[in-house]
């Protein structure tokens, strides 16, 4: 049977419920969100002399949980425009409804009386096939099937999404015994192809994989923590970006998810899992029950572990000390451990550093593991069959850069065996076994491949699924060319693919001369050029540091050179003779965005955040951006029409220096381009499906375009106009002098300049006006200020 899923129904439209359905309605599935009716008016709805039977009344909290989704920040959806996909309705009128739809998804409380009662009522409208699913995050998936027809139990199975659906990458699939395979097969394929998610198969044990061992993590901490005397904002700062977890780290995700949330997981397990070794860790300590009874419940009640409040100097996000109860300023936490492994970059070198540290932070880190590798080792195959699911689960729901058996890697195998028996823990047989037998590591590459070692066959095997993607990192036996910052990777089929690893992957001399190289090489032996990586970022933009140094020793011979390698580098992209894709994800910003510009496609993660963002910095776009978004205007000009609005739409793309929250809202600023550049979901699969566009230009005869001489730029009319505006908001005090003078170099170069009337110029006269307006502004004291500001704070002052 070849299922397709139109139209989905969500029964819930809490926190969950309407993200999920927002989550849906971003990629274009038609969505009928469902609630109850209230059974009471409000003093608003009495006032009215409405009744409860009035569709407004009827449909009042569904209504007002979905536009309370659409105004959180984060935006649970890619554009705004995606809530038209969504219908919202109300349990009483609107259940027979569902017969309409391919999958209904129930996110109702957490209690299974209330779940059954609601598929009772599924069932009577359901259509036979319809798949049926229940996003709990803690009850058993088999009990809630009980007593429903062969048919429903087939189709019926459990869709744990995370929160936020549409950033936390996790989606866990937890079949009944009476689930059919193919149900099963057509969830792990929809949501990692059309979903975006990471997709685990589980079994149906409590907490699954990710909420078990994420919990356990986090109780763990809380009792390591009471054991060395430890404080809020010293833990946050010991498991947080250190050592690859979330800003978030502990106690503010803690906060995030709901500390109520957290207590009931935990003791969902101690509950359910009489024979977990850990039991103990589980307990509730007295200072997070106490926590519990305040109603201090973290970002849902306002307060929790942190609470934020408004003083004088504004915002100010004060800690909760746990022995006072009380709340105070954050202390910034020192550790010497932590201060000498803050400059490598290289997380797994950073994360043997920080274990092997002699002071606290290694102390608090040896426990740490000791207390995450005993567990996880005894939870296989208990709640996963195959360790690589542990990591899975890790990375995609709780935002992990590497998962727990990894992590294990990087400290060795054996290493953490010693600092398990050293804690006064155990080990599960099986990990001492492996080792016996002469495997010692979970992971090893093989031609290109990552295998994990299976612990039933006790051998290595490919992970399922994973042929789909391309892990640059598991590639190193396929370099061709690199410096010290760049690799060059033959992904095979003709194509090659570059990266780079610096700070934030910002963009130097260094990175510029393996573009060019890059062009060079695979124009002599290869069909295609892939640029992209795995880094937590495509690019955070040019060097800042280098411009600010050139800049600030005037040094404007220097920094002309790098302006023009910067451009000279982008329409090497642009006029080679082999297509080049630019596959952009996470942040993407100024020279990362100039790049994309410049591709004859661009394979964009959905979870792309794009912009040309140097106006902030006190600069216009240096790398060929400026010139870039005067061409797309000048390609939008068309017969009888007015042109300015065009240029103007350009034009303020740049000077507000806006960034794309989303690949899809790049559509529409005109970053990307509908008609050549396409978005991966699934950010796992960005490489490959990158690849694969490299391909289809290639096969589709690819030729080398020619540079062009035919921009339409409009001259003394549109710059007129643009000035005007510029000294009206000016005037109004709605930008700085120095916000006005760098809009007015923009508006000078994207006009063409002081020209009496409109004329077509080549792109090379464009570059040029653009790189004489970058050098002036990097030499006005108030940019140097702005770009100084940047590399101590990362934010740009308004100067």
């Amino acid at each position: 049977m070849q299922r397709r899923i139109n139209k989905v129904a969500v029964l819930g439209s809490g926190v969950m419920g309407s993200r999920i359905a927002c989550h849906f309605a971003g990629i274009g599935v038609k969505v009928l969100l469902l609630d109850i009716a209230p059974k009471s008016l409000t003093e608003q709805e009495s006032k009215k002399n409405l009744s409860l039977d009035h569709p407004a009344v009827k449909n009042r909290i569904v209504n007002d949980a979905l536009q309370a989704a659409l105004k959180s920040n984060p935006s649970p959806v890619f554009t705004k425009d995606a809530v038209k996909h969504i219908t919202t309705g109300n349990f009483t009128d609107n259940m027979k409804d569902i017969a309409g739809v391919d999958w209904v998804i129930e996110v109702v409380v957490e209690n299974l009386d209330i779940k059954k009662q609601v598929f009772e009522q599924v069932e009577q409208f359901r259509k036979p096939g319809t798949l049926v699913t229940s996003n709990t995050s803690g009850i058993p998936i088999h009990l809630m099937s009980q007593g429903r027809s062969e048919d429903f139990q087939k189709h019926f199975c459990g869709t744990h999404f995370f929160n936020p659906p549409r950033y936390l990458r996790l989606l866990e699939i937890i079949p009944t015994p009476q689930t059919l395979p193919g149900v099963v097969d057509f969830l792990m394929e929809y949501g990692d192809l059309y979903l975006g998610k990471t997709t685990v198969l589980c079994k149906d044990t409590p907490a699954f994989i990710a909420n078990r061992v994420g919990v356990f993590s986090i109780m763990a901490i809380f009792h390591i923590m009471q054991q060395m005397s430890l404080s809020i904002d010293e833990i946050d700062a010991l498991t947080g970006p250190i050592i690859g977890r979330p800003k978030s780290a502990t106690f503010r995700t803690a906060d995030v998810v709901g500390i109520d949330t957290l207590v009931k997981v935990a003791k969902g397990v101690a509950e359910n899992c009489p024979d977990d070794e850990a039991i103990a860790i589980f307990k509730i300590p007295s200072f997070l029950q106490k926590v519990v009874e305040n109603n201090w419940l973290g970002d849902k009640t306002g307060q929790g572990f942190y609470k934020k409040t408004k003083t004088g100097k504004g915002k100010e996000i004060l800690t909760l000390n746990l022995e006072t109860m009380e709340y105070g300023p954050k202390v910034r936490a020192k550790f010497a451990g932590i201060d000498a492994a803050k400059p490598v970059e290289d997380l797994k070198k950073r994360i043997k550093m920080l274990a092997a540290a002699g002071d606290k932070a290694g102390q608090f880190y040896q426990m740490f593991h000791a207390y995450l590798f005993s567990y996880i080792s005894h939870r296989i195959p208990g709640i996963a069959d195959d360790l690589y699911k542990v990591d899975d689960a890790m990375k995609a729901g709780f935002g992990w850069e590497i998962g727990a058996f990894e992590t294990w890697d990087v400290i060795g195998v054996k290493a953490g065996i010693e600092t398990i028996k050293a804690n006064g823990l155990t080990v599960a047989p099986w990990v001492e076994e492996m080792l016996a037998n002469g495997n010692e590591t979970f992971y090893k590459v093989e031609d290109g491949k990552k295998l994990y070692y299976n612990q039933a066959s006790k051998s290595y095997e490919s992970i399922p699924g994973a042929e789909n993607f391309i892990i640059l990192e598991n590639k190193s036996s396929n370099i061709v060319w690199k410096n010290s910052v760049s690799h060059l990777y033959d992904l095979g089929d003709g194509i090659v693919c570059l990266d780079w690893k610096t700070k934030m992957n910002t963009i130097g001399g260094e990175v510029l001369d393996a573009v060019n190289k890059a062009v060079d090489r695979a124009e002599k032996d290869f069909r295609g050029l892939v640029i992209g990586n795995d880094g937590t970022n495509f690019s955070a933009g040019a060097n800042v540091g280098m411009i600010f140094m050139l800049a600030a020793e005037q040094e404007y011979d220097e920094l002309d050179m790098a302006v023009r390698l910067f451009q000279r580098s982008t329409m090497r992209l642009r006029y080679s003779s082999i297509p080049v894709v630019v596959a952009p994800h996470a942040l993407t910003l100024g020279g990362g965005c100039e790049m994309c510009l410049h591709a004859d496609s661009v394979q964009a993660a959905a979870e792309t955040y794009i912009g040309l963002v140097e106006m902030g910095v006190g600069l216009i776009p240096g790398g060929g951006g400026t010139k870039e978004m005067t061409v797309r205007a000048s390609d939008e000009y068309h017969a009888g029409q007015i042109e300015l609005p065009h240029l103007q739409d350009r034009y303020m793309t740049i000077a507000t220096a806006k960034v794309a929250t989303s690949a899809q809202e790049a559509y529409g600023m005109g970053i990307l381009d509908e008609g050549k550049d396409l978005v991966t979901m699934n950010l796992s699969r960005l490489i490959a499906d990158a690849k694969t566009r490299a391909i289809e230009l290639a096969d589709a005869g690819y030729t080398k375009p020619q540079e062009r001489t035919d921009v339409k730029v409009l001259g003394r009319g549109a710059l007129g106009a643009l000035l005007a505006g510029i000294n009206g908001m000016k005037f109004g005090n709605y930008i700085s002098e120095h916000d006005a003078k760098i809009a007015q170099k923009l508006a000078y170069v994207m006009c063409g300049g002081d020209l009496t009337e409109m004329s077509q110029v080549s792109e090379q006269y464009l570059l040029d006006l653009e790189r004489e307006a970058f050098l002036s502004l990097a030499g006005e004291r108030k940019t140097l200020e702005r770009l100084l500001s940047v590399i101590k704070t990362g934010k740009p002052i308004r100067n």
